[in-house]
Formats: structure tokens, sequence, C-alpha cells
């Protein structure tokens, strides 16, 4: 009998001829190497799987425009993209606005909880006159013993709800005094994927499997808890020796917080539902990157977009790069308000011109030199409030020289060094679209991202030699 037809093989491959089996293969040999096949072939079988399904999202993709929403940390992309998914997911966003009443809450909790903190600390340092000293110790003791609820259970209720682990729960607990910067106490945060869960086990029974009625004890409790305290806390907030103290000790809250503070009646009542302007001023920091599909357009050939909100502090920024790859268009969000304002993670840097340099970094991009460029001043209408009252620009910019201190000027001035920058710093002639934006104001922004929509499609069109 012929070598070859014992083994099985072409004997004159010498592959073949190694990976033979042996001729005297005993019967616990063979059942260990057919073991061994079907393990290498299940595993070769998952390799060619998860490469055919990696084709497939690539093919999917091909059809799709790419969007990054890039900026510092609080300059607006998760109110940007709140705006997008509410003027273009319309069902989807409706499904999920009562899921955020926990996050609304927590704004409204933390703010008040910023006063006391601030009391308490003006209070040990005993930075005010005699008259001052009776004031704060016979009347704000009172106060913050009356609204302990709010830091002993309502805070960490609301944060545990969200997805906290126990040590994001209660980081104010040290073995040293709270030193309060110019800003609010260490923000709070979830994970990415902790908050998609949470959105999708309270959308109701009839979207999920789960139900917003196991949470909604947690909720009513808490909202409960808030409205025993509420005329306690509007008084305290309303009070001018209070707001002269926060304006001393430069205790910045958030951007929300007297939107939220002054609807206070409104917000704790039992059966109180978000509305649209809640959701879109409520801010829950998501660490990772959040990712949305939506469909901008009536037209079903028209391709979909996905709009990628990438993490805009400073530790978060090395994780951008990845997805400069193909992408279509950048809106890159510079919160033109925050000229006074210095950076939570590094209080040496202004805020305006850390956002010139991300700037010019995004322009200088060789991965970005074909990509459409879309720039949002942002936070108009907070810039209009701080020259309103009296504040200078030119005390923190100097360059702005003597030109009047009016909004429109500053907006001129400051649009003209964005576009500067773009002529000066990109690898190649672009075309940048500018805006100038409130995007908490959902009218004015709605149109604005019509004009965005159809500049990104006609742009998607030409690249795609189709226009």
């Amino acid at each position: 009998m012929a070598l070859g037809t014992i083994f099985q093989h072409d004997t004159t491959d010498p592959l073949a001829v190694i990976t033979a089996p042996s001729p005297n293969e005993s019967p616990e040999e063979k059942a260990a190497r057919e073991e061994r096949e079907a393990e290498a072939r299940g595993i070769s079988d998952l390799i060619d799987e998860e490469l055919r399904a990696e084709r497939a999202v690539r093919k999917k993709e091909e059809g799709m425009v790419k969007i990054l929403l890039l900026g510092q940390g609080e300059s607006g992309k998760s109110t940007t993209l709140k705006n997008f998914r509410m003027r273009f997911a319309r069902d989807k966003w409706i499904e999920e606005r009562a899921s955020w009443r926990a996050v609304i809450l927590l704004n409204l909790v933390r703010s008040a909880n910023t006063i006391l903190h601030a009391l308490s600390q003006e209070m040990d340092d005993e930075q005010f006159g005699l008259d001052d000293a009776f004031t704060f110790d016979d009347y704000y003791r009172r106060y913050r013993l009356r609204l302990s609820p709010l830091l002993q259970g309502v805070e960490s209720n609301l944060k545990r709800l969200l997805g906290a682990q126990p040590e994001e729960i209660e980081p104010q607990k040290q073995t040293h005094p709270i030193t309060l910067s110019p800003r609010t106490s260490p923000e709070f945060f979830v994970r990415s994927r902790t908050w998609r869960n949470f959105l999708q086990t309270t959308r109701g029974p009839e979207v999920s499997g789960c139900s917003l009625e196991q949470d909604l004890p947690d909720i009513i409790d808490s909202t409960e808890a808030i409205a025993n305290c509420k005329d306690d806390i509007k008084t305290l907030w309303r009070n001018d020796i209070v707001q002269a103290m926060l304006a001393k000790r430069r205790i910045r809250l958030e951007d929300s917080a007297s939107f939220f503070l002054d609807a206070i009646d409104r917000l704790s009542v039992r059966d109180y539902e978000p509305t649209d302007e809640d959701v879109l001023r409520a801010r829950l920091r998501t660490l990772d990157i959040q990712e949305h599909e939506l469909r901008v357009d009536d037209d079903a050939d028209a391709p979909k977009w996905k709009i990628y909100d990438v993490g805009g502090s400073r530790t978060q920024r090395h994780a951008w790069l990845p997805y400069f790859d193909k992408v279509n268009a950048v809106i890159f969000l510079a919160p033109i308000s925050c000229f006074d304002e210095r950076l939570i993670e590094d209080s040496r840097v202004n805020r305006l011109e850390d956002s010139l340099i991300l700037w010019r970094a995004i322009c200088s991009s060789k991965l970005l030199s074909r990509t459409i460029l879309i720039l949002f001043l942002n936070k108009i209408d907070i810039l209009e409030e701080k020259i309103r009252d009296g504040i200078m620009v030119n005390r923190f910019l100097p360059s702005y020289g003597h030109r009047p201190n009016e909004t429109s000027e500053v907006v001129k001035y400051l649009r003209q060094k964005f576009k500067d920058t773009v002529r000066h710093c990109s690898p190649e002639p672009r075309t940048c679209h500018i805006y100038t934006t409130s995007v908490t104001d959902t009218k004015t922004t709605a149109v604005t991202l019509i004009s965005v929509r159809d500049g990104v499609l006609r742009g998607y069109l030409k690249q795609a030699d189709l226009f």
C-alpha cells in the first residue's frame, strides 16, 4: 500500500507530512488529537466570525457621517448632543426623559450643599465683622441644621441610584477639613455604560424588561426630603449676604444651578416630570466615550450620523486621537463666557486660553486636514450677563485693549481670533463655519442644527464625489 494512502495526505506537501498523524497513533492519542483539532477549528471559526462582524460594521459605517464633538470640560458638548437627539431622535428622547429626574434632583441638591459648605468655611475662617459674625453664628447655623438631610442622605441616595460605587458616593469624608476652590465640590461622575444601563431600566416596562417602579420609591423619598427643605433652600439662595459671600469667595456654581434652585417648587413635587429644558440643563459627567446614531434627514437614502461625545477634561483628551480617523466633521465648542475663569484641573490656566490652544491643535492636525470644521462660540447668554454686571474683559484678556466692553464687540474680536487660527494653522486651505450659540436655548439651537446638518451633508457628498 502506498505511503500516501496510509496517511491520507499529499506526500509532496512538506506541511502535510509534518502535520500528519503518526502511523502508530493509539486510540487515546487520536482522541486527544481530534480534541485539539476541534478546539483549533472553534477558535478559527470564532476569528472568522469576528472578522465578518468587523467587515459588516465597516461597511455600515462607510455610508455613515461621522461627527466628533470636541472642546474642554463644561464647554457644552453634552448639551449640544442633547439638542441633536431632541431634534432628530425625538421618540427615544421622550422615552428617556423621565430617567433624568434623579440627575436633576442631584444637580439641585449639590448646588444647595455647595452653598452650605461655603458657609461652613466662612464661619471657620472668621473673615467677617462682629455684626456679620452674630448673623452667621445665630442665623445660618440653624439653616445648616435644618438642611442637614441634604448633606447626610439625599445626595448619597441619588448618587447610589445612578450607579455610583461606595467610594464615589462620599468623597468628602476626609481626615482633613474641606477646602473649596473657586468652584463647586468635586464633580460627581458615572461610567457611560452604567448610565446607559440606568436609562434602559428606567424607561418603563413597554421599553425594557425592567420598570421605573423599582427606583421610584428612592426618588420619591429624595423628592419629599427636598420638599421639606425647600423653603429654607429658597431663603438661603436668595439671601443677599449669602450671594455676597459666594462672590467674595469666587465660588462658581454650575451654570444650571440658578435655573434649578429658582425652580425648586416645581421640582420638589411628588409627580414631577422633567421637561425638555430641565433635561437640557441637567449636568451629569460621564467617563468614556458616548456615541449616538441619528437619522437627521427624512429621506430614507440619506446617510445616518454617528456622533461621538468625548470627554473634555485634560485627563480624557488622550482618548481623542483614535476617533480622528475618517471623521467627516468636527463640532468644536468654545465657551466665550469663560474669559475670567480658570481650569478646574489647573488653576494657573485661563479657560479661554485653553480653548484657543485646543482649537489650534485641532486645526493643525494632519489627520483632520480634510475634515469640515464647525465652531460654536458658546455661552453667549452668560457672556452677556457678565458684561451687564460690569466685568471688564480687558482685565482678564489684556490683548482686548481699549475696545468697547460690549457683547457684540467681544464676540467680533474672539470670532476673528479663532478664524485667524484656522487660516494660519491648517495644513491646507479650508472653510470653517462659525456660529454664536447658547445651546441651552432650544429654539435658536434648533435653527443652528439645521444649518449645520445641511452644511455637513453638502461637504459629505462633495467628499464622496457625488456633488
